[in-house]
């Protein structure tokens, strides 16, 4: 596991990302709830829910900075490239880990979800985030030249 005791997921320290053309530091936090607010994000299907989006993370190089959940809902601070857009990777997230809880935990959302195969409801919260504060940089770009 890639986890403490205090359930808190901890992946890398943000540091810019470095390419052939660009020096980026993107980030987002994002909210995604289970569908019906289904409070069942506990124990080892909690832990194996952020294993999944863990390995999602890892395999789009994206980089989880913090993740943490609550019975119904779990946040992440992640960490993306430029050519990658909120919509994608919340999409490849919520997929991803749907089809991985399904596979190894189908017989547990069968009892929620007996209609369709499903795990996270259809929206979701995204906030780019960054190293300082809209005053700082709003100060800089006013005091250039």
């Amino acid at each position: 596991m890639f986890f403490n005791s205090r359930k808190e997921f901890f992946l890398k320290k943000s540091k810019y990302q470095h390419r052939r053309h660009n020096k980026n530091l993107l980030m987002a936090h994002l909210i995604f709830v289970t569908k019906y607010r289904k409070k069942f994000l506990t124990g080892s299907f909690d832990e194996d829910i952020k294993q999944y989006l863990f390995e999602i993370c890892v395999r789009y190089h994206w980089y989880i900075i913090r993740m943490q959940s609550d019975r119904d809902h779990i946040h992440m601070l992640v960490q993306y490239n430029p050519t990658d857009s909120i919509t994608n990777i919340v999409s490849t997230l919520k997929q991803h880990s749907t089809y991985l809880a399904w596979l190894h935990h189908g017989n547990m959302l069968k009892k929620h979800y007996w209609k369709e195969q499903t795990l996270w409801s259809d929206g979701y919260f995204a906030a780019s985030i960054g190293q300082v504060s809209q005053k700082t940089i709003e100060h800089y770009i006013e005091n250039q030249g």
